[in-house]
């Protein structure tokens, strides 16, 4: 435990889904836990997350199958946050337009069609559409000083973020694919519109994959 915590960051911000680097690391089992921390990514962290890969397991293989937990289902990816981002990008439609919301505001929510409340950051507006960061709910919920604004029930309408494991998809391919900070770890399915590199946006968001 005390060779994982020297390599983590050691930020305890939360955005693995735990309260603080101790909590990630007493759950770690293999090597794909550690895509769940968003900074291990990062390049002055590169050669910690060889370290953590050796001492959790094997080296993580690119080529290994990626199967949802809630749904069994095989995905062809895994989605990761753009470089030096918190989560990966999504773009949701709150179906109560009657709250004002602005850049910067803390929202709670839930996507329609998943039972688990989703905790966001206010990015980016565009006329009805919000671009958000996920910032919980793991280590948000029961906090008294968490203030946020309660928009109720919307719709996804596309995620961008980077292909950490897996196929790379090409442009007008429909895909099935895993965001790495989904708590239920369940297959969603999309078109990709844009591929940059390993950097993509997929539209057409949809859970049920047939």
């Amino acid at each position: 435990m005390s060779d994982i915590l020297s390599l983590l960051p050691g930020y305890n911000c939360g955005s693995c889904g735990f309260r603080q680097c101790r909590d990630f690391a007493a759950q770690l089992k293999s090597p794909e836990d550690l895509r769940r921390c968003p900074f291990l990514e990062r390049d002055i962290f590169r050669d910690n997350l060889g370290k953590l890969s050796a001492l959790v397991g094997a080296d993580i293989s690119p080529e290994e199958k990626i199967t949802g937990i809630i749904d069994g289902l095989e995905a062809d990816f895994m989605l990761a946050p753009l470089r030096d981002e918190c989560s990966c990008r999504e773009f949701i439609h709150p179906f109560n337009g009657s709250i004002e919301i602005n850049i910067g505001d803390l929202l709670r929510y839930r996507p329609l069609g998943c039972p688990i409340t989703h905790f966001a950051k206010v990015i980016d507006i565009d006329p009805g559409i919000y671009t958000i960061h996920l910032v919980g709910p793991l280590h948000r919920l029961g906090r008294e000083d968490f203030k946020f604004k309660d928009i109720g029930l919307c719709m996804i309408l596309a995620f961008e973020g980077r292909v950490s494991r897996g196929k790379l998809p090409k442009v007008g391919q429909t895909v099935k694919f895993i965001p790495e900070y989904c708590m239920m770890q369940k297959v969603h399915s999309g078109m990709v519109v844009n591929v940059e590199g390993r950097d993509i946006r997929i539209e057409g968001i949809d859970l049920k994959v047939w």
